[in-house]
């Protein structure tokens, strides 16, 4: 196909830029010792596992599904963390695994006994509340106030030192690696003296390690520093570090009405397709636009839902647009089809991967089944 012909909605991944990201976490990894993992929450694209297992050393999973996912199509190491586990899922959830993360030592005294029994070979963490972040975000952010995510210092138990063979926290959001060096410094002021004879200590996610101007050198040195001064291996999960600026949402225009300004209706929809933009909220970029008035020609850029809200932004182009003119959104590759849903029975976008050779590949439609059968 050619973007042209490509059916709208649809996500487009492109094979060549999700190579240059994952060379540059394999080239953390090989330089700092530190194992990079691919968080599913962030990226999910399973049509792109064979690629990706060629540098990185499995997934983590946040539940059973993200686990069966990489256990069935990654085939490498599974680390699964949820804040509380189900009784009717953990034995499976424990036989797929290598990893299992507990978020409490209520839930770690529950079931350390009985992931053990059911796999033998599987490893335990608890993951660790530092009580210290910089996320942008405060809906990002797992240290906020009343969080309940990760053990604190004062919920936690020594007698978790029994099971656990390592720690976890996940403070960071998008950001860079001073953030890092400020959590690392807050985890290790309370948590340090239990690291002897841990076998590793994992960094989570939210390292913006392939966004330009993010600081690897220093990151390495972090990370061997750390691993010598405490003698353990260090685990990274980066999520939207490997599909960051490595595809696009294309979309089409369906309508275009005035209701004081210029307003395109799109076969796309922010709530339903884009929704990081409206969470987080940010802007996405669109090809060959610019902020509103600064071209000649300005539109309101809408979604296709009833949510009066349903809206993402005001661009100017070049030229005027017309009913059929595609819009692309950059770097939706990310959070976005993860977390899209049907509302309003709005047509999930199908998935494609752009090859090397510049060819573009449809990999999956969606249609009607895929609506009815989330309902009953």
């Amino acid at each position: 196909m050619k973007i042209e012909d490509i059916q709208t909605p649809c996500y487009v991944c492109e094979e060549e830029l999700l190579e240059r990201n994952l060379l540059i976490l394999d080239d953390v990894q090989k330089r700092s010792g530190a194992k990079v993992i691919l968080a599913l929450k962030g990226f999910a694209m399973w049509s792109t596992f064979d690629q990706i297992k060629k540098y990185l050393h499995g997934c983590t999973a946040s539940g059973l599904h993200e686990a069966k996912l990489a256990y069935e199509e990654f085939g490498k190491e599974v680390h699964t963390y949820s804040p509380a586990f189900k009784g009717e899922e953990i034995d499976e959830i424990a036989f797929i695994s290598d990893h299992i993360v507990f978020n409490s030592p209520n839930q770690l005294f529950k079931y350390a006994q009985r992931v053990k029994e059911v796999n033998p070979k599987i490893e335990i963490s608890l993951r660790i509340n530092p009580e210290y972040s910089e996320s942008p975000k405060e809906i990002y952010n797992p240290c906020g106030i009343y969080s309940r995510l990760g053990t604190t210092k004062a919920n936690f138990d020594e007698g978790v030192l029994e099971f656990v063979d390592g720690l976890n926290f996940h403070a960071l959001c998008e950001q860079n690696v001073d953030a890092l060096e400020g959590v690392l410094r807050a985890f290790e002021s309370k948590f340090s003296k239990y690291f002897k004879g841990l076998k590793y200590i994992n960094f989570g996610g939210g390292h913006h390690i392939t966004k330009e101007g993010y600081d690897v050198e220093r990151l390495i040195k972090v990370i061997k520093d750390f691993r010598e001064k405490y003698g353990v291996e260090v685990y990274l999960e980066p999520g939207e570090a490997v599909g960051w600026e490595c595809g696009y949402l294309i979309s089409s225009v369906l309508d275009i009405v005035d209701n004081g300004m210029k307003i395109a209706i799109l076969d796309a929809s922010a709530e339903a397709h884009m929704p990081d933009t409206m969470a987080m909220p940010y802007r996405a970029e669109v090809r060959g636009a610019a902020e509103a008035n600064e071209n000649e020609f300005t539109y309101r850029l809408a979604g296709n839902t009833c949510l009066a809200g349903d809206i993402m932004g005001d661009y100017s182009f070049d030229k005027p647009l017309e009913v059929g003119s595609r819009v692309i959104f950059e770097d939706q590759i990310h959070y976005t089809f993860v977390k899209s849903t049907t509302f309003n029975g709005i047509k999930l976008p199908s998935l494609a991967i752009k090859r090397r050779d510049g060819k573009i590949e449809g990999v999956k439609e969606f249609g009607y089944e895929n609506y009815k059968n989330r309902l009953s």
